[in-house]
């Protein structure tokens, strides 16, 4: 509302500043009176005081409005992601979806700036514009009719030229994003592989298309403020050449033939803005489209209510089938079998036999297809998300960790944990020694510092920080995803004891490739194509599993 009143304060200024030049030049200057020329050019001043005012006022508001509605759809398109299910994230893509949180808000905050500030000054100036023309001259308003329509047809031209490429550059602008983004976090492998030439060119391909697009646009600009430019030094020209001619044959003033034309470009300036706004207003609507499209998926895993106030951790899979939406086969089916709280349970088989996905089901990170998971009898979808976090601890096929310190990254899943928490955990997952003295310029052991994704300690060492992580958030179940391929076999063996010293009450699943990690479990399940194929210690296992036996074979040799 503050910005409508400002911007009709800006206008009725804008409109009034012209009869009060022509009054000056009609009643001041061509008379001689200076009492008149002071006397109107007082309330000139104070009139551009007034517009100067008015006019930074509203678009400070607007200024604000629009950063305000850029900075909720943010938020949204934040919170939205957050709860979408690891499918839901792999259908958009991590590029697209930072463009569309970044560069599409941004369209749609320009729009929305320009609009606010120039949408309302538009008309109102234009048809002010015509009316007040038409008091100074009517017998020059021909030219307004004339003017004003061919800027509009120039505009619309433009218009209907730049729509497809401002849709082009956002899916360009992606495709950078994707590809570079790809590019920086696989550069040890394209190092390896010495691929560098391969992939600058892949880069240099998805760059020269999107700088083609961009150059499109631009020469459609260049064309087209050179030719509005043309139309309103030729509106000028008119009105010189006709209104001086009036001016002869006594029909107009000199003073209301200079109101004339700076009205006559008032109308054509309208006229430019509010055909700006409409050729910016194709790009935010390709923006608000991919926007919406995120805003419009609805998250798959629906959160639950229920807070235990004392969870033992009995977890059970009871009749659990999974398929990725589309997919012919499921990726888990019919799978059966509980995991009581001191129990150790070892998940082991064949690369894409689904065990990663079955620990996926647990935290919630997808749901199942059919059947259920139950912790304390109790189905998930039952439990709020942060009573799952607390039950939960996972420790990832790949280790993350985030830019910080050590602490900031050991307290992500416990914010409360303190230093001799923090330790313990580090402790039992043999990160204490090297944690103690790691140093990173003026901090060391538990503030040293820690790059983005973990980049700057070695991959046992960021396992071993993930695995502290999760135990220092005391969960009553513990998933180990692969968490111990990076360690070697003293360490992998100087851990696993001191997990089975430490977490003898808590539930504990882990999915292996080596025999070695979980040979010592107290069940093992054996995955292939999906389903359970085994089930029992390692040395029944070894008598009576086909599968496992192979297994075992393929890694220590017959016995």
């Amino acid at each position: 509302m503050a910005v409508v009143v400002l911007q009709l304060a800006t206008v009725g200024a804008i409109l009034f500043l012209p009869a009060l030049n022509a009054q000056i030049i009609d009643d001041g200057i061509a008379t001689g009176n200076t009492d008149v020329i002071w006397k109107l050019g007082g309330v000139m001043l104070a009139v551009a005081l007034i517009q100067l005012a008015a006019s930074v006022g509203s678009v400070w508001f607007a200024a604000i409005a629009s950063m305000s509605i850029g900075r909720d759809l943010r938020a949204e398109i934040f919170r939205r992601v957050s709860r979408f299910s690891g499918y839901q994230m792999s259908q958009f893509g991590p590029a697209t979806l930072i463009t569309r949180a970044t560069n599409d808000v941004q369209q749609l905050q320009m729009v929305t700036l320009m609009g606010m500030s120039l949408l309302v000054m538009a008309p109102i100036m234009g048809i002010g514009g015509v009316a007040m023309a038409m008091r100074e001259d009517a017998g020059l308003s021909w030219l307004v009719w004339i003017a004003a329509p061919v800027v509009i047809v120039i505009m619309i031209l433009a218009a209907l030229k730049m729509m497809p490429l401002f849709r082009q550059m956002q899916e360009a602008i992606d495709d950078v994003n994707h590809t570079l983004r790809e590019q920086i976090t696989g550069m040890r492998v394209v190092r390896a592989f010495v691929r560098e030439d391969y992939e600058t060119a892949r880069f240099t391909k998805a760059n020269q298309h999107l700088t083609d697009l961009a150059i499109g646009v631009g020469k459609i600009f260049v064309l087209l403020f050179p030719l509005i430019s043309l139309v309103l030094h030729g509106a000028t020209a008119a009105v010189l050449w006709f209104g001086g001619l009036r001016v002869d044959a006594g029909l107009v003033e000199v003073g209301s033939l200079t109101a004339f034309m700076q009205y006559l470009l008032q109308i054509l300036m309208a006229v430019m803005m509010a055909t700006m706004i409409f050729l910016m207003i194709p790009r935010a609507m390709v923006s608000a489209k991919r926007i919406t499209e995120v805003l419009a998926t609805e998250p798959e895993l629906t959160e639950g209510t229920f807070e235990p106030e004392d969870p033992a951790g009995q977890l059970e899979f009871r009749n659990v089938t999974y398929a990725y939406p589309g997919a012919d086969m499921p990726v888990l089916e019919d799978i059966n079998f509980s995991a009581a709280p001191g129990q150790t349970v070892g998940i082991i088989g064949s690369t894409g036999s689904g065990k990663t996905t079955l620990l996926n089901l647990i935290p919630r990170l997808t749901d199942t297809t059919a059947g259920e998971v139950l912790i304390d009898g109790v189905p998930l979808p039952e439990y709020s998300r942060q009573a799952l976090s607390n039950i939960v601890g996972m420790v990832p096929q790949k280790a993350y960790l985030f830019s910080g310190t050590v602490a900031s990254n050991m307290r992500f899943g416990a914010p409360d944990a303190t230093d001799d928490d923090v330790w313990a955990a580090l402790q039992t997952a043999q990160a204490a020694d090297f944690v103690s003295v790691r140093e990173t310029k003026d901090d060391v052991g538990l503030h040293s510092a820690i790059a983005q994704g973990g980049t700057d300690v070695s991959g046992g060492q960021r396992q071993r920080l993930a695995i502290g992580r999760a135990l220092a958030a005391k969960p009553k179940i513990y998933l180990f995803d692969d968490s111990f391929s990076a360690l070697d076999a003293t360490t992998d063996a100087k851990l696993r004891a001191a997990l089975a010293d430490q977490l003898a009450d808590a539930t504990i699943l882990i999915v292996a490739q080596r025999v070695a990690t979980i040979r010592d479990a107290d069940r093992i399940l054996v995955l292939e194509h999906g389903r359970i194929v085994g089930d029992g210690t390692h040395d029944q296992l070894l008598k009576t599993n086909t599968v496992y036996q192979q297994i075992v074979e393929s890694q220590v040799g017959h016995d």
